[in-house]
């Protein structure tokens, strides 16, 4: 290589490796080719503030990028925030109608006098996955918007979408199960297998991912392992996940987020399920 070459090559920036791990996981998420815009505009998440997709701190709803709570305080901690003051904007909260609005100041430096956001939560306006959390929900969404504040994201977080808490209809095309035969919680006249195949379905279909789905029937059946959950619980979590999926998806993902383990997971194929029902 000649020196000129030389030159040029080292003149020439070094792409992040975050970039190709976040595009590489987008490409799987969409199951295609990534829009340009959404291809650039992750670049730059990558690139400004170091959001990782595979870590959850990313999601992609309604064909836009959101950051997600967890994103936002990684990235506190990686920028040394000096700490975050919540507290209850008395005047507007009604406790008996699960009506809260909290403020919430960041302090980014030392020397910062503070960026203040304010999170409100009520039944109109958060999903039935949550329900009774309002405060939380709340709290959390007036950190979201300080931290955005403090360290200029102009995206909006998912925690922060009001989503709508009717009741949930059954989804028309959702598969009718079998009643309970005398095998408990076998697999008897195939019906394990249906019951698994369904699940699969919504997982693909929805984009799910399916280590968040399989800790989340486990939280739901109330069992170590779940194996050891009957017939019947396993089909009211495929039920309950279908009609959530459907109505909300947005809640649900957020729902699923709070099983990820905090340490980096490795992307699992959507397409790939294996279930032991």
């Amino acid at each position: 290589m000649s020196e000129s070459q030389e030159q040029r090559a080292s003149a020439r920036p070094q792409r992040n490796p975050l970039i190709r791990e976040n595009l590489r996981f987008a490409h799987r998420l969409i199951a295609g080719t990534l829009p340009i815009r959404l291809a650039e505009s992750l670049k730059t998440l990558s690139q400004d503030f170091h959001f990782s997709l595979n870590r959850g701190e990313l999601q992609l709803l309604n064909n836009s990028w959101y950051v997600t709570h967890t994103g936002l305080l990684r990235l506190a901690r990686r920028k040394r925030c000096r700490g975050i003051h919540v507290e209850a904007v008395d005047s507007l909260c009604d406790s008996a109608a699960n009506r809260f609005v909290l403020k919430a100041t960041v302090y980014p430096s030392k020397d910062s006098s503070g960026f203040v956001g304010y999170g409100d939560a009520d039944p109109s306006n958060v999903s039935l996955l949550v329900r009774g959390a309002e405060m939380r929900i709340a709290e959390t969404r007036a950190v979201n918007r300080a931290l955005r504040k403090a360290y200029g994201i102009g995206i909006c977080s998912v925690e922060e979408i009001g989503s709508s808490p009717g009741p949930m209809p059954p989804a028309p095309d959702a598969q009718k199960f079998p009643p309970r035969n005398a095998n408990g919680n076998g697999s008897g006249n195939g019906t394990g297998h249906k019951v698994r195949d369904r699940l699969c379905q919504i997982i693909r279909q929805h984009k799910l991912d399916p280590e968040l789905v399989k800790a989340y029937a486990v939280d739901f059946c109330g069992t170590k392992a779940l194996k050891d959950a009957t017939r019947e619980q396993v089909e009211s979590f495929v039920q309950q996940l279908a009609e959530a999926a459907k109505k909300d998806r947005s809640a649900l993902l957020c729902q699923l987020n709070s099983y990820a383990p905090p340490s980096p997971r490795r992307w699992r194929d959507e397409t790939s399920c294996s279930w032991t029902l």
